[in-house]
């Protein structure tokens, strides 16, 4: 894991969305490898493993769950945690900013992609809004193409 202020290629988090990884990994690790265990030996119970769906949908369950570790293991190994920039004013990852957009004030937080939710306000720095708002700074006037025409956003606040 490396600390920066600075956007690399590889997979980039907030230092709360890192947390937020590492608590899935522990509990896929730790809560449901063991609930998946008891799953399948339930499953075997019922004999013949040919003709058991119980088994197979076990297993497959099992093989997804195995699939997201080695993911998150993954992020957690190779991710850059975005410091604030605090005290530069400018804009960038998890950063809090207030915009003004056809007379409504809306809400983000700009996050990497991989904790991106828009409907709880974290728009990834890689959507086309968030690439405009990153490296702005109070009072400018960002513009976006969107499928009903241009919709300009004035940045009011940055926290």
């Amino acid at each position: 894991m490396r600390k920066t202020n600075q956007p690399s290629p590889e997979k980039y988090l907030t230092r709360e969305g890192y947390e937020k990884i590492k608590q899935e990994l522990d509990d896929l690790k730790n809560v449901k490898r063991k609930e998946m265990a008891e799953r399948l030996h339930l499953a075997i119970s019922f004999g013949d493993l040919s003709e058991n769906a119980a088994y197979h949908e076990a297993k497959e369950a099992q093989g997804f769950m195995e699939g997201r570790i080695l993911e998150l293991e993954d992020m957690v190994r190779n991710v850059t945690i975005m410091e604030k920039r605090n005290g530069t004013g400018m804009l960038g990852l998890g950063s809090e900013v207030t915009v003004e957009a056809e007379g409504g004030k809306q809400k983000f937080k700009i996050v990497g992609k991989n904790e991106a939710d828009p409907l709880d306000g974290k728009i990834s720095n890689e959507s086309p809004l968030g690439k405009a708002l990153c490296n702005r700074m109070i009072g400018d006037v960002v513009a976006i193409e969107t499928p009903a025409g241009m919709v300009k956003y004035k940045i009011l606040r940055i926290e």
